[in-house]
């Protein structure tokens, strides 16, 4: 509330000074109220879009394709649009049929809602996960038809809840195939992980059947799975790798839309392992994900450079040409993970185990280094499956 005054007792230079302000409050609410009006005229021509000819004579689709819209912007605001519009009970068995049913919908999202830690969201999940069919199956097949019905997200916690609930599933469909769900739970990661080896062209050493083998003792309560079996499995994998479902090219726009922070930073050409470094390139770099995309222009739609932010560390460094350095570095001297675009627009694999970045000023370099921190991961899906075998391997 503003004090209770009167102009004659202010100075001539307060009363314009004050006289500014409020002309400066009329104009920035004027320009809220502007924008509050584009947005409602945008979101209702949004949701005045018909799909197709069919839709046009029938609301309850119109309003379910508005749904599935608002659905792969934001799960949950999507849900409730259906809800609010009853196309949908707010049930764990009505939204997870919703779900597997798929149709319009971006799996990307799909596998960002089942990723929730609440009580609605695991049960959705756990509906979710028994709706597949798995009797009769090996294992190989069931992933498939599971991991095509959502992407699994990033976070280790999420997909450790999804692939508990597919292991609990798996053993129900199937019992006696394995003796506990960890045992399934452990083999389920280790045919995911030799789906990378044997087909992600950046991985030179191609496991053999031997190798996996060998890497799989112990899992079944601290016995050996039958070698056929596993057998089965890599014959199976190396044979056809799995499909991972390809969305509309909205996932980095979600990912860009609601960053742990953004800016421009200047990027020196990466320290090569020849020790030579190139000129300096003022970058717009966007952090999320555990990933540091890096673009040339903030209208670009599609990054220069990715530099995932695991195995690595952050540091201050002194450069003479110029001020407010870090460097992100592979602590172990590994190449860094990283791709970026070529002169031609081809995606190529980084060949880099230093990038140095220079910020504007000292808060800004203070702030950069503690977000990357906050955001260098160390493989903790790795880190969590390794627990679950160590767990199953000393069960006797």
């Amino acid at each position: 509330m503003e004090a209770n005054f009167n102009m004659s007792d202010l100075t001539l230079e307060e009363q314009e000074l004050l006289l500014g302000i409020r002309k400066r409050k009329e104009q920035l609410l004027l320009e809220i109220q502007q924008l509050k009006d584009e947005i409602a005229e945008v979101t209702s021509e949004m949701e005045m879009i018909d799909v197709n000819d069919d839709s046009k004579g029938n609301p309850k689709t119109k309003l379910m394709s508005i749904g599935r819209k608002k659905f792969n912007m934001d799960p949950k605001k999507g849900l409730e649009y259906l809800i609010e519009h009853g196309l949908l009970h707010n049930t764990p068995e009505e939204v997870a049929q919703f779900l597997f049913k798929g149709e319009g919908l971006n799996k990307t999202a799909i596998g960002n809602y089942l990723g929730e830690r609440n009580d609605f969201n695991i049960d959705v999940l756990k509906t979710f996960v028994n709706l597949h069919e798995f009797t009769d199956m090996i294992l190989v097949q069931a992933l498939r038809q599971f991991l095509w019905s959502f992407r699994l997200p990033g976070e280790a916690q999420k997909i450790d809840r999804m692939m508990e609930c597919f292991a609990q599933r798996y053993c129900e469909l199937n019992p006696g195939m394995f003796s506990s769900t960890d045992t399934c739970y452990v083999l389920s990661f280790a045919i995911i992980m030799l789906n990378t080896s044997l087909h992600n062209p950046s991985v030179r050493d191609k496991p053999n059947v031997d190798q996996f083998i060998s890497m799989n003792r112990g899992i079944n309560d601290g016995g050996d799975l039958p070698p056929d079996l596993l057998t089965s499995l890599f014959e199976s994998i190396k044979k056809e790798p799995f499909k991972i479902p390809e969305d509309d090219g909205n996932d980095l726009m979600h990912t860009f839309f609601n960053p742990d922070k953004e800016g421009w930073l200047w990027k020196q050409g990466a320290n090569k392992l020849s020790g030579r470094y190139r000129s300096w390139r003022r970058r717009w770099f966007i952090l999320n994900d555990n990933c540091l995309y890096y673009f040339e222009y903030t209208t670009d739609k599609e990054p220069k450079g990715i530099i995932p932010l695991e195995n690595v560390q952050i540091r201050d460094v002194h450069d003479r040409n110029k001020p407010h350095c870090f460097e992100i570095y592979s602590a172990s001297n590994d190449i860094i993970k990283a791709c970026k675009t070529d002169k031609e627009g081809k995606v190529v694999e980084g060949k880099h185990n230093v990038y140095r970045m220079s910020a504007a000023t000292l808060e800004e370099k203070q702030e950069w280094t503690k977000c990357i921190k906050a955001s260098i991961s160390e493989h903790p899906v790795y880190d969590m499956l390794a627990q679950r075998r160590k767990k199953v391997t000393h069960q006797k």
